[in-house]
């Protein structure tokens, strides 16, 4: 993908990620996130995630390196020819869900995703959400503890917990998937163009209190959410060649 000489490293704090990053600072040097050409983080995906948010709209591409415990996002680690890896690597380009949440209070609040947005009951009452598609309204009532839109990506993550669609990676396509719902009861969700605007509308929001969530930013007591993908902000993730993000959404989908 290119001569990566500028590399930064960023660790997930645990003794074993922070050790690591020493070994690879010394061996390989290291500078600023700000001054790099790619950014290599060691930890698991919660890290990725977060550095995935650091550098939106930056063009640096990241590379994993897997100390946690899944490691979905991650390449497994090895000190050596590090830099070898890095040129060898594969790309894979992910544009980000941008959510705009109206609160109780009238203020509205932005928030990017690259995983999911979702909306969660904030009391021991469902919420109740109506749910419009470009300017339709496509379910007057769901009933239930929430809802979500997943990326490709983030089909994999909560989306698949919540017995959403697994999206191969480089779908155009979206994933509309409820959380526990009551009602309608055998209603599973929706798979939409990724060029989809998704309204969600709360019933009785002072009753049945929902919040919303962009990955980790979360905002309190809405009253409407709108989704959209954002294709002007994209991340890239690096994977070893013959293990990337499409192959491993793949296999995902034959696991039993």
């Amino acid at each position: 993908m290119g001569d990566f000489s500028r590399i930064a490293f960023v660790s997930s704090g645990t003794p074993d990620a922070d050790a690591a990053a020493a070994v690879l600072s010394a061996r390989y040097g290291a500078v600023t996130l700000e001054d790099a050409d790619v950014v290599v983080a060691l930890g698991g995906d919660g890290l990725m995630l977060q550095t995935l948010h650091r550098t939106i709209g930056r063009n640096v591409p990241v590379y994993g390196m897997n100390f946690g415990s899944v490691g979905f996002l991650m390449n497994d680690y090895a000190p050596d020819d590090l830099v070898t890896r890095l040129n060898a690597a594969k790309p894979t380009a992910i544009a980000p869900l941008e959510m705009t949440a109206r609160l109780a209070d009238g203020t509205r609040h932005r928030a990017l995703a690259l995983n999911e947005v979702s909306l969660f009951r904030m009391s021991y009452q469902a919420v109740k959400i109506e749910i419009e598609v470009d300017g339709r309204i496509r379910l007057d009532e769901l009933v239930a503890d929430g809802v979500l839109v997943a990326t490709p990506a983030g089909s994999t993550a909560y989306n698949l917990s919540a017995h959403g669609p697994i999206l191969p990676i480089d779908s155009p396509l979206l994933a509309l998937t409820p959380i526990s719902p009551f009602r309608p009861r055998r209603w599973r969700g929706a798979i939409l163009n990724n060029h989809a605007v998704v309204t969600f509308r709360l019933k009785e929001a002072d009753k049945r209190p929902a919040s919303a969530v962009a990955d980790s930013a979360e905002f309190r007591n809405v009253v409407e959410v709108t989704v959209r993908e954002n294709k002007a902000q994209r991340v890239t993730l690096l994977f070893d060649p013959g293990t990337g993000l499409e192959e491993r959404v793949l296999s995902e989908q034959f696991r039993y």
